[in-house]
């Protein structure tokens, strides 16, 4: 059974989610979606687990379902999701975030560890100097022109509808391992997950480089609930060993998805589904 609505914040933004499964059932997940300044995509995972536990999922204000124009901090990113849970009442979830929600799913626990049963973070939040390395990566799987014509159409003032698929196209593709159904999957997310918020995505960007997550990890460690664990893929750009490096900083354990990109679940079905469902399920009896 799927549910959805709209929660009122208390700065008047409305946020638009969605329920799959019974909502009456305690301990929920909540997934948080990357980004930052797409919408919510993250429905074809929800299924994985809703026989498990019920799955909450939400445009983030900015995106999709839930406008917003004003100003976007990552402070009000973290009131937003503790709002969402008290009208939901739901007094602690289950956390899995991807990308960009891998940082928000952080964040929040710093900020309401009571609140959270269990978090799962995929493909993030990396720390270090992770950037050199994905940039070199990301060059190394396009060719000139593929360069080229991205870096053009990043300079343009503004672009057309054409324009902005194939902009993200050109930016996604590499974030997958098998360049033969990468392409495809990047021209796919770049229909789907539009329109993009570049000015939330410019905000957010630059408050988490002023204030990288890398200087909280004690404080985070300290306030990580028992069940916590990391998921990658070993062929994301991004890489893995940033996530090494995390998991050995929070004394967490990493699992490592082999043939598996940024979003490992199109690639390594199998293997994702059987550590959510392993991961929910355990959290579930663990703390019920």
């Amino acid at each position: 059974m799927q549910t959805q609505g709209f929660v009122l914040m208390s700065d008047e933004a409305q946020l638009h989610w969605v329920a799959l499964r019974d909502t009456a059932r305690q301990l929920p997940v909540v997934m948080l979606h990357g980004g930052p300044g797409l919408p919510d995509y993250l429905g074809d995972i929800a299924p994985i687990v809703a026989d498990l536990a019920p799955v909450y999922r939400y445009d983030q204000r900015g995106t999709g379902r839930s406008p917003w124009d004003g100003h976007h901090s990552l402070a009000r990113h973290i009131t937003d999701l503790a709002e969402l849970l008290d009208a939901w009442d739901v007094p602690r979830a289950v956390l899995i975030g991807h990308s960009y929600g891998t940082d928000l799913a952080s964040r929040f626990c710093m900020a309401h560890p009571d609140r959270v049963a269990g978090i799962l973070l995929m493909c993030g939040p990396f720390v270090g100097d992770w950037r050199t390395a994905y940039q070199a990566e990301r060059e190394h799987r396009m060719s000139a022109a593929q360069q080229d014509r991205l870096r053009l159409l990043r300079e343009l003032a503004s672009r057309t509808e054409e324009q902005e698929v194939e902009l993200l196209t050109l930016a996604w593709f590499t974030d997958h391992a098998r360049s033969e159904h990468g392409w495809r999957w990047a021209a796919q997310g770049a229909q789907r997950r539009r329109p993009i918020n570049w000015a939330m995505n410019d905000e957010l960007g630059r408050e988490g480089r002023a204030d990288p997550l890398d200087e909280h990890l004690a404080e985070l460690h300290a306030r990580l609930p028992v069940r916590a664990e990391i998921l990658g893929g070993v062929d994301d750009p991004r890489p893995i060993s940033a996530l090494e490096s995390l998991a050995f900083r929070l004394d967490l354990p990493l699992t490592r998805i082999k043939g598996a990109g940024h979003e490992p679940w199109l690639e390594q079905p199998n293997a994702v589904r059987t550590h959510l469902r392993r991961f929910v399920q355990g959290t579930v009896d663990t703390v019920l």
